[in-house]
């Protein structure tokens, strides 16, 4: 059976935890591939919300299978926190979750640099979440990181870990001016984790691949999105791995051919954590309007979002950048009352030119200056919409022109928190 991945087209927050639980329920196993626990899933399950940022959100589904596969930045103090918040709540886990050997650490170091790094860019930081993501795949691209694999052999991980600090303690020291971190204290909260996370550890790509030989149905659960990829998005303002679909062979070890449908989330408008250019940003009421009414702060840090309308020509580039099968369009119920909805088909820059394309050089990115469509907003509450037909014709009208414009049909069109507000579109 070919696999399932959803993920993310705008710059996160799009909502991708309400389609994979909604997904989920027809999966046998969830999968999560890329990113660390600088990701942030919310589920809503009869108006009781469930945080995720590690776990995958599979464990909201009873008797599904969740697997943390080798491409995630896994902090595992953070991941046993969470699976003890979780149980605590009544959710099983420990019996329903994989944690790849292949998973690189995210340690104490990794968080300490990052954090001084950050505070030295002053003005000009990234505006990342400071949990050591970002040095964590430094360490892992530099060859000099440490696996969870490797702490089952205790004091091969130390000499590797001991040799890595030696070179992090002189930029500590002699860069940022800070005291040195000891073995100790990077290594004892990451083994007294370990010994309880240790019956979940194992060779994921071997069960992945003996799942998929089976027919078994696998859900691959994207955190972060496209336009903050390592690769495609708005360089250097994004994160640290491939949070495209195009992140998924590497990041769970499963060929490319596995993958047969590939879900694209979209807000109805735009939002955007951190800094970097963000052409619809709309720094008036309008964007005060949008963040209040649709809750926007972020899931890990608590970070008000930036808001603005909706940018086609990034959705676009998105949606052919992965292969989009369909879209999922989240919190159309949020434009509600806009007498006037506005998208972003293409971009002005101030030699005069227009352009529909989405531009690799940031520099070019901050000079676009939108150039939208207006179309007629609704007033009704559409909350209670369970088919397109119970749209009003304002609100279809805009699904059908974004899905235009984007290139890809809708399959989902959101239009609350919970389970049932979701409309399968076709």
């Amino acid at each position: 059976m070919p696999a399932t991945v959803v993920v993310g087209l705008q710059w996160g927050d799009e909502g991708k935890a309400k389609i994979l639980d909604e997904l989920a329920g027809a999966s046998d196993i969830v999968v999560r591939f890329q990113g660390g626990s600088n990701a942030g899933h919310t589920v809503v399950v009869d108006g009781e919300k469930y945080k995720f940022h590690l776990v995958p959100c599979g464990v909201a589904r009873a008797g599904k299978m969740n697997v943390v596969g080798n491409g995630v930045a896994l902090d595992p103090v953070g991941l046993l926190e969470e699976i003890t918040h979780f149980e605590s709540r009544g959710l099983s886990v420990r019996d329903r979750l994989l944690i790849s050997d292949r998973a690189h650490l995210v340690l104490g170091h990794h968080k300490k640099l990052e954090a001084l790094a950050e505070k030295a860019l002053g003005d000009k930081a990234i505006g990342t979440t400071m949990r050591g993501i970002g040095p964590c795949y430094t360490d892992k691209i530099a060859r000099s990181g440490v696996r969870m694999g490797d702490m089952l052999r205790p004091a091969h991980f130390k000499e590797r870990l001991a040799t890595r600090l030696e070179a992090v303690n002189a930029v500590v020291e002699k860069v940022y001016g800070e005291q040195p971190l000891t073995l100790d204290e990077v290594a004892g909260p990451a083994f007294e984790a370990f010994e309880q996370l240790k019956p979940m550890v194992t060779d994921t790509v071997t069960y992945l691949n003996d799942a998929m030989d089976a027919d078994k149905a696998i859900l691959f659960e994207g955190a972060q999105a496209t336009l903050l990829d390592i690769d495609f998005g708005t360089y250097p303002f994004v994160t640290s791995s491939n949070a495209s679909a195009l992140g998924v062979a590497a990041g769970a070890g499963v060929a490319p051919w596995r993958i047969g449908r590939i879900v694209g989330l979209l807000k109805a408008y735009t939002t955007r954590v951190g800094a970097g250019p963000y052409p619809t940003e709309a720094l008036d009421e309008t964007g005060e309007r949008l963040r209040e009414r649709g809750a926007e702060y972020g899931t890990t840090t608590g970070r008000p979002r930036r808001c603005g309308w909706f940018d086609a020509v990034a959705a676009r580039y998105a949606t052919r950048l992965n292969g989009i099968t369909e879209t999922a369009i989240s919190k159309l119920d949020i434009l509600t009352g806009e007498e006037t909805v506005k998208i972003a088909t293409s971009y002005a820059y101030p030699d005069g030119s227009t352009s529909d394309r989405f531009p690799a050089c940031l520099q070019e990115l901050a000079e676009a200056r939108p150039v939208y469509e207006e179309m007629d907003g609704w007033s009704e509450d559409i909350s209670g919409a369970r088919s397109a037909a119970d749209l009003p014709a304002a609100a279809r009208r805009y699904v059908e022109r974004v899905s235009e414009l984007v290139g890809a049909e809708p399959g989902f069109v959101s239009v609350g928190e919970g389970r049932g507000a979701t409309i399968r579109w076709s």
